[in-house]
């Protein structure tokens, strides 16, 4: 049965960013800087509620933009973080970026800090699917700067976006190529959804643009699965390519079940069985913060069986799949009870495939996940 695990791994949300680009709904302001100190200000707040020296295994910000912050107010937030909790011997320190906002003086500040490992959001190395994008940088500027942070924070990953409008499978190709060259040990590669409430939802509405068809979709992703691989980035989750010794262990975490802290506007935690969320709005959040009062806006506790029945979803993210005997052990279910009619369903269909220890969706499987685990819930 399963254990109530002690937490070693926490998630810290900087909401802060220069623009919000028109495909993100992630919990963020911008051109709102002014709100950077009560943001430290309630992060201190928070975080006095731990206690003091916690161990972390993982520790990981995003964003907004993290790096977004200044110096000196990533030396107060980290000061804050660092009050109540300590780093494991052996410990993974993540960080998300914006090319432009990694100075040479912010790179040796992240450094000096702890910080081992960068995700870096580079989404493509095409000029017109950047500027549809709305990022602010542009491809050339991408190299010397992974070059730059790659001589002080060798692990660096960089997240790549497929499936954009007016992108073809050899631009596409040419985005891969060039991500490869710079030898970086990690690549994260997500296909462009549009979420309600932001720009690209109102603008795809208004028939402004579409986006591509799936088949193309679907050629991008298994162009990536291929070329990827015979980089030496191994497929080790639905969108994650790593080197060797290379994967993030903080969203092994998240994909694993196991126990997290959450601090921040939108951030969530999982502890002792139960997932609670802090309130999406900043001001909503820092109010209810500075008033002393809870800024939690979900809260649910899961029962031994949706425990069970999360992580299979999770869990047939990894490639590796669910092991059915330890997921037997650590959640008292048999993966066939709770799920027969849907492995069967899904492996008649090729979308799953059962090994002598592991059931793991196959590659084309990996293409309609969404649809896949939803049969499990």
């Amino acid at each position: 049965m399963l254990n109530q695990e002690l937490p070693s791994s926490a998630y810290i949300h900087v909401p802060f960013c220069q623009h919000r680009c028109g495909y993100c709904d992630f919990t963020l302001v911008a051109q709102k800087d002014h709100l950077i100190d009560d943001y430290l200000a309630a992060m201190e707040q928070q975080l006095s509620g731990v206690g003091e020296d916690v161990e972390l295994k993982t520790l990981f910000l995003g964003g907004g933009t993290p790096t977004h912050l200044s110096i000196d107010q990533l030396q107060r937030l980290f000061d804050a973080i660092f009050s109540h909790f300590q780093l494991a011997t052996d410990y993974e320190f993540s960080i998300e970026a914006n090319p432009l906002n990694l100075t040479e003086e912010k790179i040796d500040f992240m450094k000096q800090a702890g910080v081992n490992r960068v995700s870096l959001g580079v989404q493509s190395f095409d000029s017109d699917i950047l500027t549809f994008l709305e990022r602010d940088h542009q491809p050339q500027q991408i190299f010397e700067i992974v070059q730059r942070l790659q001589s002080r924070i060798e692990n660096t990953s960089l997240d790549l976006i497929f499936a954009v409008p007016g992108q073809n499978l050899e631009n596409w190709k040419t985005t891969l190529n060039h991500a490869v060259q710079l030898n970086v040990p990690h690549i994260s590669t997500y296909g462009l959804t549009i979420e309600k409430g932001t720009s690209f939802w109102s603008r795809q509405k208004a028939g402004i643009f579409d986006l591509p068809e799936e088949e193309l979709a679907g050629e991008m992703y298994e162009f990536s699965l291929e070329f990827l691989n015979s980089a030496g980035l191994k497929h080790y989750e639905i969108s994650n390519f790593a080197r060797p010794g290379y994967e993030c262990v903080h969203n092994e975490v998240y994909w694993t079940g196991y126990p997290y802290f959450g601090f921040g506007p939108g951030a969530a935690s999982y502890l002792n069985g139960k997932r609670e969320q802090n309130h999406r709005s900043v001001i909503t959040w820092l109010r209810r913060i500075t008033a002393g009062e809870s800024p939690i806006s979900d809260q649910e506790e899961l029962s031994p069986e949706d425990r069970a029945r999360e992580a299979i979803i999770f869990g047939l993210r990894r490639r590796i799949g669910i092991n059915v005997e330890k997921f037997a052990e650590r959640y008292g279910y048999d993966l066939y009870d709770l799920s027969q009619s849907a492995i069967k369903k899904h492996v008649e269909a090729g979308f799953l495939e059962e090994t002598n220890t592991h059931v793991r969706l196959t590659p084309a499987g990996c293409l309609l996940a969404d649809s896949v685990v939803i049969d499990f819930l």
